[in-house]
């Protein structure tokens, strides 16, 4: 390898690819400017100061790594481009690649207020940024309703990133109690953001909402994360968000009228047969599932088109509700 080659090699990150997307932008627009003043101009881009040998490496750059055909000006005493159609890009995805991306963004829409949606956000934008296939207009008939945003501390959620990371047991107050934890997963839901964990002082995993955790902090005790931490294997087949119990249970629920069809929109768990009695205006959904609470929110968002069948302790649980709604209704 030649001392030249050797001397160009430089290991690219974010803040540099930024820095050469600004220079590139300022000569592309014909001031023809010089070291000092792509200096300048940085500076006011960004609040920030680099130096002379700084933007010399970035002028080299554009010319080796991006094979910019740029020049310096003598007379003009500035930077330009022999090729005017040149374009900085970054990388080659193609446009349908490009839209999928920023589809990724808008659907990602129901994470915002979380500091994961800006993160994910930030580098959706920076590789769609560095790419010139930027227009996409099917992307304004895309759109996600809105939702309750996240309200998660970024401190909060810095602090526990860094204890799942370096396995490392939390303390903390929640709900007025001490707890001890053993941090396993982050669990996004419906606009609520839960630590799941293993709580040393009730010897089980538990859920934690996030927004509720107070004087958050990480201890120098260290744990061994277990090959079954994943919320996921906790849940007995269903999918129903964030919460399990320690039993798996099978469920029959019966759905009536405009309820029939929604119950065959979704996967509602990994074994649901699906029954039809037309005759009866019903459709019967069996599977099995450790997320009781779940369940019985989704069957009594159903009203009067959803009846549960088994097992006998939801049922029993499910009729409480109905009788503590109709205890309500009559005070009204």
């Amino acid at each position: 390898m030649s001392e030249n080659k050797r001397k160009t090699e430089r290991t690219l990150n974010k803040n540099i690819i930024e820095r050469l997307i600004i220079i590139t932008n300022l000569i592309k627009s014909g001031v023809y400017p010089n070291n000092k003043q792509l200096r300048d101009f940085y500076r006011e881009q960004t609040g920030e100061t680099v130096s002379e040998t700084t933007i010399s490496r970035d002028i080299e750059t554009l010319r080796v790594y991006f094979h910019a055909p740029l020049e310096f000006h003598r007379s003009k005493n500035g930077f330009y481009f022999i090729d005017d159609k040149w374009q900085f890009a970054l990388n080659t995805i193609s446009s349908e690649e490009i839209f999928y991306l920023s589809a990724a963004k808008t659907l990602l829409a129901g994470l915002e207020g979380s500091p994961l949606y800006a993160s994910i956000s930030s580098v959706i934008n920076f590789v769609i940024s560095t790419n010139t296939l930027t227009e996409q207009p099917l992307l304004k008939r895309i759109a996600v309703p809105p939702k309750p945003k996240f309200l998660i501390d970024s401190a909060i959620w810095k602090t526990l990133s860094t204890a799942l990371l370096e396995n490392k047991i939390i303390t903390f107050d929640y709900k007025d109690i001490a707890r001890t934890v053993r941090p396993y997963q982050l669990l996004l839901d419906s606009g609520k953001c839960f630590l799941y964990g293993y709580a040393e002082e009730r010897g089980d995993t538990r859920f934690f909402n996030i927004a509720r955790i107070k004087n958050l902090c990480v201890t120098e005790k260290s744990f061994e994360l277990p090959e079954d931490f994943d919320f996921s294997a906790k849940c007995g087949g269903g999918k129903f968000g964030a919460y399990s119990s320690n039993r798996s249970e099978e469920y029959v629920i019966d759905f009536y009228s405009t309820a029939r069809a929604m119950v065959k929109d979704c996967v509602w768990a990994d074994d649901h047969p699906i029954i039809n009695y037309d005759e009866d205006d019903c459709t019967q959904i069996r599977f099995s599932s450790t997320q009781s609470e779940k369940i019985l929110e989704w069957v009594l968002s159903q009203g009067g088109n959803a009846m549960p069948r088994s097992p006998v302790s939801f049922v029993s649980a499910w009729k409480e509700q109905i009788e503590l709604m109709s205890e309500n209704s009559a005070a009204v």
